[in-house]
């Protein structure tokens, strides 16, 4: 088991450090995982060489991270790309600074991205340019906003219990009869 960890990691490690010197970037580890950091502008090339010079045949996931107040950068959109030949997976991020980011699709390499583009647009309001369909896919197409934004307004309903029942039972907007 350890020879095959072994193999795996050297395995993903060269990947890395031949994107590295094409591409640049900066190498993100975190409890074991190596990402490679790349900017927006890179990300196509970076996912075409992963494809068809490494085997990294499937897009695994791709979502994204709001580190709202941070503004510098406010969002990273993470990719996880699988290689079933080398039975390995590696990780992409983008950072993407400021309230309206923008960044370029990857159907064209990866046909799945369409469904998680469309919610990463959903949910973070970052734009995808290029997207073949970019509507709504978990909200409503009347719905306001992007609720997974850490900025997005949460409306709820104040708890209660013993030591406060009384206070907030008075605030409570009740059925009248």
């Amino acid at each position: 088991m350890a020879d095959v960890m072994t193999e795996t990691n050297v395995g993903l490690s060269e990947t890395i450090q031949a994107l590295v010197e094409r591409y640049g970037g900066e190498v993100y580890e975190f409890r074991g995982e190596s990402s490679l950091v790349v900017s927006p502008e890179r990300i196509v090339e970076v996912c075409l060489t992963l494809r068809d010079e490494h085997d990294f045949e499937m897009l695994v996931e791709q979502t994204a991270v709001d580190y709202w107040p941070q503004s510098s950068p406010r969002f990273h959109v993470v990719y996880r790309l699988r290689s079933l030949k080398n039975n390995l997976i590696i990780g992409l991020r983008v950072p993407l600074e400021g309230e309206l980011p923008e960044l370029p699709t990857i159907e064209g390499v990866y046909r799945n991205a369409n469904w998680f583009e469309r919610e990463i647009w959903d949910m973070f309001g970052i734009q995808i340019s290029g997207h073949s369909d970019m509507r709504r896919i978990l909200m409503p197409h009347d719905w306001e906003g992007h609720p997974l934004r850490k900025d997005y307004p949460l409306g709820y309903e104040e708890v209660q219990f013993t030591f406060n029942y009384d206070e907030i039972d008075q605030r409570k907007p009740y059925v009248k009869e």
